[in-house]
């Protein structure tokens, strides 16, 4: 029986972890916790095969909370879990020695799926857009980007909201919103901030003097 640890903030998604991980028959989750601080605890008392993590915690960063487990815990499978999506969180968690990285707009079933991986090869990091990921971040001339996504990425660069796009560049909001999604997916990321930064990154955008 593989033995999980649920580490998120959120009851809702602990209690439907919990059920996923029970119908798998195979796995069961022998402790929960909503901070990082009692989720070391759990694993260090339990020692479990995996830990089921979240990124986002009241008392800080999943990503650092991995770093920490993994330094204690070579053989812990990691599953990293997060609803912020895209290549800069997914190169965090497999910075911070994560077995696999998992949005969590994914059935449940793909988490208990990441964890039987996580188990078997905990060292080796499994993610579904990570060969792609890899390729955005080796491309050497950046995603190319059309010249609407270039006039609505320095509008997202200057602060303007989705509404204000769409009047500077007389389309309608369900347009402006396309383009936004276009451009977050070239850039490999899951908000403004993210998409702004990997901009900047790229040389997409100029620094402000």
């Amino acid at each position: 029986m593989l033995s999980v640890v649920l580490v998120d903030d959120h009851d809702l998604i602990r209690q439907g972890l919990r059920r996923a991980f029970e119908r798998a028959g195979d796995t069961a989750v022998v402790a929960e916790a909503a901070t990082i601080a009692d989720g070391l605890a759990a694993v260090a008392h339990h020692q479990p095969d995996v830990v089921v993590l979240d990124v986002r915690l009241p008392d800080g960063s999943g990503l650092d909370a991995a770093r920490a487990l993994r330094a204690r815990h070579p053989q812990l499978g990691i599953v990293v879990l997060t609803m912020y999506a895209g290549d800069e969180a997914l190169f965090g968690a497999l910075e911070a020695g994560a077995s696999a990285f998992v949005p969590k707009d994914v059935p449940a079933d793909d988490v208990v799926a990441a964890a039987r991986h996580a188990a078997v090869s905990p060292r080796s990091f499994a993610a579904a857009d990570l060969a792609e990921a890899m390729r955005r971040r080796l491309e050497p001339t950046g995603p190319q980007l059309s010249g609407r996504e270039r006039e609505v990425l320095i509008l997202l660069a200057d602060g303007l909201a989705v509404a204000q796009i769409s009047r500077r560049l007389y389309i309608s909001e369900s347009t402006t919103k396309t383009h936004i999604s276009k451009l977050y997916q070239k850039l490999g990321a899951a908000n403004r901030a993210q998409a702004l930064m990997t901009a900047l990154r790229l040389g997409l955008l100029r620094r402000p003097a």
